[in-house]
Parts: structure tokens; C-alpha cells; sequence
């Protein structure tokens, strides 16, 4: 059974008498500990296509499934977590607050709250700032409180919505090693969405490409770069090579694009 399975959706936005086509005849299948990431041009429906996988939003048409089950009954479940690209943090509340509020909503004991707090924090390497709060962490560690936080309550599977897009690109090549580290040991499905194609190689099993709106897949790449990956990933040559083919993918999309229209 495939941890997310997508079948024929489509998603038009209404306001008016105005309609705006955002997806179109979508089929997808992700399995068990895939990275997948989502790229395509601005507003092609990448963060769309992630908020319905996470019943954020509801398809216009078609199904979604995770873990087999309709997304708004995993939702209900909390089969997932959620980063977006704000780290969207309490500032009265310290890290280890922060990190505690899905255990805090599930009912969790105070001593289940603070025990899975700590190994979260471990995880991410924020060790010692457990009683800070977010104004005193830079934008890097923000954002890695964010990602203990989504992996609090154990989720097969975690949504990333363009996590490291407003971050510096030194920080940024940091977060994408340690988040790698992360899904190893945590051995979490990840759907992660970029407009980088440098990140979407580094960090992918497989890399989905998207047409301009209205947003269709028009290709899906595997990345067959070695694990685990490092900074030396990026040295080798099949790295560019398999940057190139995202670049191509894209540029093919938008020759599509132009030619329908």
C-alpha cells in the first residue's frame, strides 16, 4: 500500500464568475521512506498540490489517499506533519513548549511530552536551548524547531512546504544535509516542495516535475545519487548531470505550455 496515493485530481479555485485552474489530471504514487520533491514554475501548483495531500484544502475532483485511508480522516488521525516555509512558532511559549503542542492537543503526559521534546531537539541538534524561545534562534534554528515539532508525535509521513526558501544558502545547504540525516533515522516518507533544482536533486529519491498552470505532472525522475548523501555529493558528476535533466524537464514543460496555449 502506498503511503500517499493520488488519483485524477483536479483543483479549480472559484471567485466569482472567475475560475482558475490549478491542477489538472493528477496521478501520483509514493511509497514507504521516498523523498519526493515537487518542482515546477511559480504558481504552478506545487503548495496546492501539498495542501490537499494534507487535507488543507480539498480537491475539486479525484481522490487522495494516505496510508489508504481519505486524507481527511488521516488529517483527523494525524497521520502527518506539516513545516511550511515560516516556521510559524509561539513566541510565549520555549522551544521545548513549542515542540510539545501536538503532544499537548493528542493528551499526552506531561513526563510523554517533555521525553519525546528532548529526543525531538536531540534529533535536530538544539541541544541546550530548550528553554529559549523562538526571538533568540536564528531563522535556521527556527525552522529546525519546526521540524521537531512536525516529528513529535511520530508521522509516516511529513509535508514540507518550501522550508529552506527564505534561509541563506550556506544555512540553507546545512539544513538540506541535516534534514537527510533526519529522514535516515527517522525513516519518515517526505513530500517536500522547492523551486530549487540544486535542493531537489541533493535531497530526492525522486524528483516531480510540473507543467505551468494548470499544473500537471510531466515527469517524474529518479535520483539514483548514492546514500547517504554529503557535501561531496554535490561535487560529483552525476549530480550535474541529473540537474541538467530537472532543467530539461522544466523547459520542456513550458514548451508544452506555450504550444496549448
Amino acid at each position: 500500500m502506498s503511503v500517499v496515493s493520488i488519483t485524477s485530481v483536479n483543483k479549480t479555485f472559484k471567485s466569482g464568475a472567475n475560475q482558475t485552474f490549478a491542477l489538472q489530471d493528477i496521478n501520483l504514487q509514493i511509497e514507504q521512506g521516498e523523498f519526493v520533491s515537487l518542482i515546477g514554475p511559480s504558481g504552478c501548483g506545487k503548495s496546492t498540490l501539498l495542501r490537499i495531500i494534507g487535507d488543507l484544502i480539498a480537491p475539486t475532483s479525484g481522490t487522495v489517499l494516505v496510508n489508504g485511508k481519505p486524507a481527511p480522516q488521516a488529517r483527523v488521525n494525524r497521520e502527518y506533519g506539516i513545516v511550511f516555509q515560516a516556521p510559524v512558532l509561539f513566541d510565549w511559549r520555549s522551544v521545548e513548549k513549542n515542540v510539545q503542542l501536538p503532544l499537548e492537543i493528542m493528551g499526552a503526559s506531561p513526563q510523554e511530552r517533555a521525553e519525546r521534546a528532548h529526543a525531538m531537539l536531540s534529533l535536530v541538534e538544539l541541544d541546550g536551548f530548550q528553554k529559549h524561545y523562538p526571538y533568540q534562534l536564528s531563522g535556521g534554528m527556527q525552522q529546525r524547531v519546526s521540524i521537531a515539532r512536525a516529528l513529535s508525535f511520530n508521522p509516516p509521513l511529513l509535508l514540507m512546504d518550501e522550508p529552506f526558501g527564505a534561509l541563506d544558502e550556506i544555512t540553507r545547504e546545512h539544513l538540506n544535509a541535516e534534514l537527510l540525516n533526519i529522514w535516515r533515522r527517522t525513516q519518515t516518507t517526505i513530500v517536500f516542495v522547492t523551486h530549487s533544482i540544486p535542493e531537489a536533486v541533493f535531497l530526492s529519491t525522486r524528483v516531480v516535475v510540473m507543467s505551468a498552470r494548470p499544473g500537471r505532472i510531466t515527469q517524474i525522475i529518479p535520483i539514483d545519487l548514492p546514500q547517504p548523501r554529503n557535501f561531496d555529493t554535490r561535487e560529483l558528476p552525476r549530480y550535474y548531470e541529473l540537474i541538467t535533466r530537472v532543467r530539461e524537464g522544466l523547459r520542456g514543460s513550458e514548451s508544452l505550455q506555450s504550444n496549448e496555449e
